[in-house]
């Protein structure tokens, strides 16, 4: 069978290529760039737990190297604090420059057998019939590539987006920012920050070695913003934090970031789909534009392997964008309702009793991954199969638990996505100290396992001592990214069956495993 053609090479298209490879679907990545990207530090990255598991799991070793988490978060209104957040509870956001996510992507890409990287080749035309999709580059590779599916990662200029006549319609210049990355000492080490101080608001954000992004939200309009201007803001804003004396600091790089709000008519058409910038445009009141895409990739990448591995329903595949476009559509349109409160004139809008502190708020939960502006998304279950309530929503993200897997480890829950399969997590108290030839033929397991045994998909079956919410002996099926499809008091097969396909949208049954993938030899023109 023809590989998936990923068309683009930034964070999203390249963790959607290891998404794939990880569920032994091959890809052919089409970069019209040379390879590398020019490290910019002042470009960087927020990533909140799902996205940042999703990406240490297809083996990014540069979030672990170049990457810090907040120690905490702070917000000032003038020169006082207002509140202070800590991180014991849930995950701290990850911070890291742009540049080096791409880089950890990469080396991994080149370590994935499954994964063709083409560089310096430019799409040009697409054509598609009833078994896939042809696509036409010039460059380096000057040739036709014949996939299975395509998905358009190229950006917010999109070419697949463009080929295939679909609209792009949104906002322009929604915020701009001026922007700068340097190596100072601050009076908080480690910890963000986010500072109201009409006309100006400023956000600070750790990064390794001492160095910090700083953010000024600057006035509508298109205003130069020279060099010596932007000196300026730094030096006063240090100066503020730092007691009336600017610190020693070393600029690295500056900038001025111009965000969008835009949102592709439709993410599918036929055997192509757009994922990441190409179908949206976000960033502004600390919402994170490339988190989205990953949440696109980490999405996608189950139904596409289902497709390529036994076929999958239209009925599936249009879910990729019904779930993602409504999320990101959710998210957007959250920041256009906050933006009048937020961006009166001169920043938060303080005459209205308490308006300050609600604008602090919300804010907060976008940078920090909550509420409207940042929480990780619900998808509506495809049935209502929930017995037991827990403390996890249906379609929303289960709990990071402790479980134990099918070969006997004990490992957080999200270790075990990405595979393509969905997981059949049985709640059984005091498993979590027994050996595993205990537990596998104790209790409930032998019936469930031969349950899972019989599903219309094949499931991976693991325990855990305890999930929040769940009583024992309760069953939970999640979905392959991670999303809780349904629950069940106990065994119940035809139940449990009923809902893997519903999972999976009446997927046909599993056909003859595709020919072994070789790598697509040019046909120079």
């Amino acid at each position: 069978m023809d590989p998936v053609i990923v068309v683009g090479a930034g964070p999203v298209g390249l963790s959607l290529s290891l998404a794939l490879a990880c569920q032994g679907v091959p890809s052919v990545v089409l970069d019209e760039g040379p390879g590398k990207d020019e490290p910019r530090p002042a470009r960087t990255v927020v990533l909140h737990a799902g996205p940042a598991a999703m990406t240490h799991r297809l083996g990014c070793t540069t979030l672990r190297d170049e990457g810090t988490h907040f120690a905490a978060w702070r917000t000032m209104r003038r020169r006082r604090p207002a509140q202070r957040i800590t991180f014991e509870d849930h995950p701290a956001p990850l911070h890291l420059p742009q540049h080096a996510l791409t880089r950890g992507l990469r080396a991994a890409v080149a370590a994935q057998p499954l994964v063709q990287l083409v560089t310096g080749t430019r799409l040009d035309a697409l054509e598609q019939d009833g078994h896939g999709v042809t696509a036409h580059t010039r460059g380096t590779e000057t040739t036709w590539w014949r996939g299975s599916h395509l998905v358009g990662c190229d950006g917010a200029r999109s070419t697949v987006r463009k080929l295939l006549g679909i609209r792009f319609p949104g906002r322009s210049a929604v915020e701009r920012h001026a922007v700068a990355a340097l190596r100072t000492e601050l009076p908080w080490p480690g910890e963000a920050l986010l500072h109201h101080s009409p006309p100006r608001e400023v956000t600070a954000r750790p990064l390794p070695d001492g160095v910090w992004r700083l953010d000024w939200l600057l006035p509508p309009g298109d205003d130069l913003v020279t060099p010596d201007a932007l000196v300026t803001l730094v030096r006063d804003t240090l100066a503020v934090w730092c007691g009336g004396t600017t610190p020693p600091y070393g600029l690295l790089d500056t900038g001025v970031h111009t965000l969008h709000h835009r949102l592709a008519r439709r993410w599918r058409d036929g055997r192509a789909f757009l994922a990441g910038d190409a179908a949206h445009l976000l960033g502004a009141l600390g919402t994170q534009g490339v988190q989205e895409g990953l949440r696109d990739a980490e999405n996608l990448a189950w139904k596409l392997s289902l497709a390529w591995h036994q076929g999958a329903s239209e009925a599936l595949l249009d879910s990729y964008e019904a779930e993602r476009r409504t999320a990101v559509a959710a998210r957007l349109r959250a920041a256009d309702q906050a933006m009048p409160v937020l961006r009166g004139a001169g920043g938060i809008r303080t005459y209205l009793p308490g308006a300050a502190r609600t604008g602090e708020l919300r804010l907060t939960d976008g940078h920090l991954g909550r509420g409207p502006l940042g929480a990780e998304p619900s998808y509506a279950p495809p049935m209502t199969a929930h017995e037991v309530p827990v403390e996890t929503e249906p379609g929303a993200p289960v709990a990071d638990v402790p479980v134990t897997a099918p070969d006997g480890s004990t490992v957080p829950l999200r270790d075990l996505l990405g595979r393509g399969r969905p997981l059949v997590l049985l709640v059984a108290p005091g498993t979590g100290v027994w050996d595993r030839r205990h537990w596998l033929s104790a209790g409930l397991m032998p019936r469930l396992a031969e349950a899972v045994e019989a599903l219309p998909v094949r499931a991976d079956l693991v325990v855990a001592d305890g999930y929040p919410g769940a009583p024992a002996h309760t069953v939970l099926l999640i979905r392959p990214d991670g999303h809780l499809a349904a629950t069940f008091a106990g065994v119940r097969p035809a139940e449990l069956y009923e809902a893997a396909d519903a999972v999976r949208a009446g997927a046909p049954e599993p056909l003859p495993s595709p020919a072994p993938f070789t790598t697509p030899t040019p046909v120079i023109d």
